[in-house]
């Protein structure tokens, strides 16, 4: 196939050939979104919007973010909890159904790891943990500490462990599943009994290696539409020895269709469901840990477009900004903007603006600022401002104002 079908694929796969609803978004948009791209990545920064709630908005424009709250970290017999909190890509949300293959053996062990020497350095550490948490949970890693301290202030030098060792055993105990996050406090997790926050029915399914890497790849593929095996591993970060064996079995039961993508040096593979819409229309501002974009290799593969997150790069040597979100239009990637909320002056901040070399920059700015207005307006900020830092500012700069 040429490479331009395996774009349209591709972006096809993760939403972008669905319309945005005419509406406000429902929890059935939501389910659809996350039955496109399996997982929402989490992560710390919150320069403009935290990562998670971002690809929700690339696909479905302005919507409630307390939909997703509700759907991640509450949980009642009329509105059942949607997601669980693990280690997918990175620390991600994932279908709560999908909390098995995780627990498979499939994937790497996480950098959660490192901690199995404190835990078993500390065994009585970690009963009293997963005692608290039993009795006065969810917690925070703070608040554990405290209920384990008695309230009493210390001196760390007069304890045989510290704060970090009550965050690394809660960290280690997140990793092996004994705990999870139960809800979140601004970005801070609470850690709850996983047996309190997931169904019986999915705490007692037992998944074999096998069967999980054969689970995650099959849904990976999903999400991609066509991707090399190494795209297909890091989508869920599985051991290569797992993957390599999934992908075989998945080829030899016809659920992934092998394919050869012109300017592709690697063999590629095509999920037999996959759409291939003829076009691809519409505007997405994308934040860096959009799973379209998230594995830099395939970005530029697929959209000619080189990305790299330069958060920390110093300041003079970054080339397009601290926390930059390229822009989707009609399909390709044409733009890329440093966003800032200025949530003190109720300024979306765009601190520079570049254009690819083949865009028009004209209707690149005219796209590119009603998607500004859009994501402002999502974000209660009453206006944006251009800095004019970029070879696109100038045009954007004029249609802001």
């Amino acid at each position: 196939m040429s490479a331009d079908v395996a774009r349209r694929i591709a972006l096809a796969a993760q939403g972008f050939a669905d319309p945005r609803p005419a509406s406000p978004p429902t929890r059935r948009h939501l389910q659809r979104v996350l039955s496109r791209v399996r997982l929402l990545q989490l992560d710390s920064v919150n320069v403009a919007v935290r990562a998670h709630y971002m690809p929700v908005f690339s696909r479905l424009g302005a919507y409630a973010p307390a939909l997703l709250d509700e759907a991640a970290w509450s949980h009642s017999a009329r509105r059942p909890r949607l997601l669980v909190e693990y280690w997918a890509h990175e620390a991600s949300l994932v279908p709560v159904e999908d909390w098995p293959l995780f627990h498979s053996g499939a994937k790497k062990r996480g950098w959660w790891h490192h901690h199995t020497a404190t835990a078993e350095r500390e065994p009585r550490l970690v009963e009293d943990i997963l005692a608290v948490v039993k009795e006065l949970g969810p917690l925070g890693a703070g608040a554990i500490e405290k209920a384990l301290s008695g309230g009493a202030p210390r001196a760390k030098d007069h304890w045989g462990w510290n704060w970090s060792e009550v965050k690394q055993i809660c960290e280690y105990l997140f990793g092996t599943g004994a705990l999870t996050t139960g809800t979140r406090r601004g970005f801070e997790r609470l850690y709850d009994l996983t047996e309190r926050v997931l169904p019986p029915e999915v705490l007692s399914r037992r998944v074999t290696a096998e069967d999980g890497a054969r689970e995650l790849v099959a849904k990976a593929a999903t999400a991609l539409g066509v991707a090399t095996e190494t795209d297909l591993r890091d989508y869920y970060r599985l051991a290569p020895v797992r993957s390599h064996q999934a992908v075989r079995e998945l080829v030899e039961a016809g659920v992934l269709e092998p394919v050869a993508v012109r300017g592709w040096t690697a063999p590629a593979y095509r999920h037999v469901e996959a759409r291939t819409p003829r076009v691809v229309t519409g505007r997405a501002l994308l934040c860096p840990f959009d799973p379209l974009i998230w594995e830099r290799a395939r970005t530029e593969r697929i959209f000619d477009f080189h990305y790299r997150i330069e958060i920390y790069v110093p300041p003079e040597k970054r080339v397009h900004g601290y926390y930059v979100f390229p822009f989707l239009l009609d399909g390709r990637l044409v733009g890329r903007v440093d966003l800032k909320a200025d949530r003190a002056g109720g300024v979306l901040r765009v601190q520079a603006a570049h254009a690819e070399p083949s865009a028009d920059h004209g209707r690149v700015a005219v796209e590119l600022a009603a998607e500004l207005r859009h994501m402002a307006d999502w974000l209660e900020l009453e206006n944006v401002q251009v800095t004019p830092r970029g070879d696109l500012a100038p045009a954007l700069k004029a249609v802001v104002r």
